[in-house]
């Protein structure tokens, strides 16, 4: 562990501690972690335009009470993290879509996901990691299968939680999930957010199980912690214009575990079963009305899962 670094005890779980991080590309991340520091680490990362905080701390917990050293961090232009100004023309995301459903990169984003992935192999420079394991959900799983194929020195095995490698004519995500995440709040202020937010969590979440009081709170507390859309809308361009990663899965030699909600109607199942399809050796796991979300309900589930993968000696 890189013992530069000044820690102070989160905010938002006493058993993790905060720090930030220079990367050497000009991007700072913000950082969390906890559990003991000599059991083995597993790197979270997270989706489109979500802090880290998405990543629940009783997830966290969980898996920290089950031996392992759990980090999770803001990716690039989300949360304390640093954000990339960006003075270019303006993209037509349609436009930008519609050559994506056909596994076709584009050009003209501030930055793509291969530039996200070299921030988590830097991430794992500077924190001074052995290999670890990296566990990323949705726009995350697809860093991480970038981190994957391209440092396979850096990870040692991947868990993968509702993504895609975004390979040709995969089934779209449906348009009220996908419009509800890419909409337009009706004001910037906190009410206004929080009105906004809980129609999408009710939107891609789990069926039954968004608890309204829990959703309304973090809400709030992320932001409370930050708001910048800008860097949401950067995300996306990323993923359009990073296209397929098909290509980079055939290098991937890790052993990949592949999670994916029955219900989730953001990214439907088939795009997990495309990946794990993809990598080879992978295995795939379908949760049972699990949406595009991780309430509490199926953490035990999930964190078990991804435990017994990690840990298993193969």
């Amino acid at each position: 562990m890189n013992s530069a670094l000044q820690f102070n005890v989160s905010p938002y779980a006493p058993f993790m501690q905060e720090t930030k991080v220079t990367l050497g590309n000009g991007i700072e991340l913000h950082v969390e972690m906890g559990g003991n520091p000599e059991h083995p680490t597993i790197l979270l990362i997270m989706g489109l335009g979500a802090q880290m905080l998405f990543w629940p701390d009783f997830f966290c917990k969980s898996l920290i009470d089950q031996g392992f050293r759990v980090i999770r961090f803001d990716n690039r232009d989300i949360g304390l993290s640093s954000k990339v100004r960006h003075k270019g023309q303006r993209l037509n995301t349609m436009k930008l879509m519609s050559r994506f459903m056909f596994g076709l990169a584009n050009q003209g984003a501030p930055y793509t996901l291969y530039d996200m992935a070299d921030d988590v192999a830097m991430l794992i420079d500077q924190l001074g990691l052995e290999k670890t394991y990296i566990l990323g959900a949705s726009m995350g799983g697809m860093i991480s299968q970038i981190v994957a194929a391209k440092y396979p020195e850096k990870v040692e095995k991947i868990g993968l939680l509702f993504t895609s490698n975004n390979q040709p004519l995969l089934p779209p995500p449906f348009p009220k999930q996908l419009f509800s995440l890419l909409g337009k709040p009706e004001a910037h202020d906190e009410d206004s957010i929080v009105n906004h937010s809980l129609k999408v969590f009710h939107i891609i979440g789990s069926p039954g199980y968004v608890n309204q009081v829990e959703a309304i709170q973090t809400i709030r507390k992320l932001y409370r912690r930050s708001f910048y859309p800008a860097g949401v809308l950067q995300q996306f361009l990323a993923i359009l214009c990073t296209g397929s990663l098909l290509p980079l899965n055939k290098n991937i030699i890790q052993p990949t575990l592949v999670v994916h909600g029955s219900k989730d109607r953001l990214l439907p199942p088939s795009h997990g079963k495309a990946v794990a399809k993809a990598i080879s050796g992978a295995k795939f796991e379908l949760i049972q009305g699990m949406g595009h979300d991780i309430p509490a309900h199926f953490i035990p589930q999930l964190s078990g899962l991804f435990a017994h993968h990690f840990r298993s000696s193969h």
